[in-house]
């Protein structure tokens, strides 16, 4: 089991409380000492939200599932989160590659943290919070249609637009990565 020392847990929680602070535009009418409970409720997510900060996401609150009460965390790094770049898409595309193969695929990275990887929808929802990959792209959940045919979606913004394109699932490059989302 993935746990986290109780060292660990002060610091994490010291970093997410102060960049809540920082940034409370991201999440209007929320107080930490709601998402705090919760998240010492549950180490179990407090060991993904760190995985999420040890690989640069910087994860922060960004709403409120109102059907649930689970507070949504999501990656609010400025860029697709360094430690989680160079990746293809997916298994099945990562055992396509004869050669050159990256360290492994976003949709099983993002499981092993315990995240879910961003739908289009998703990021279409974090882009109106913050503006994120500037400069880099990250791979979002593909329909299964287009996966089928050997494709995957990523996003991006430029020119003050958000763009979602495709790329074969097999590709990787050095500035795309893959974003993720905790429910708490």
């Amino acid at each position: 089991m993935n746990k986290l020392s109780a060292k660990e847990i002060k610091e994490l929680l010291g970093i997410l409380s102060a960049r809540f602070e920082k940034n409370t535009k991201r999440h209007k009418g929320l107080n930490w000492a709601d998402v705090n409970a919760k998240l010492e409720a549950n180490t179990q997510k407090l060991w993904s939200l760190n995985e999420m900060e040890k690989t640069g996401g910087e994860p922060d609150v960004i709403s409120i599932d109102k059907k649930t009460g689970e507070f949504i965390f999501c990656d609010c790094s400025v860029e697709s989160p360094a430690g989680r770049r160079s990746l293809c898409y997916d298994k099945e595309a990562l055992d396509s590659r004869k050669e050159n193969k990256p360290d492994g695929s976003a949709v099983e990275k993002a499981a092993a943290m315990g995240i879910e990887l961003l739908t289009v929808e998703h990021y279409h929802e974090l882009q109106k919070v913050v503006s994120v990959d500037l400069k880099t792209s990250s791979w979002v959940v593909t329909p299964a249609n287009i996966r089928k045919l050997g494709g995957s979606l990523f996003g991006d913004f430029r020119y003050q637009t958000v763009f979602i394109y495709h790329n074969g699932a097999q590709s990787y490059y050095a500035a795309r990565g893959f974003r993720g989302l905790l429910r708490v």
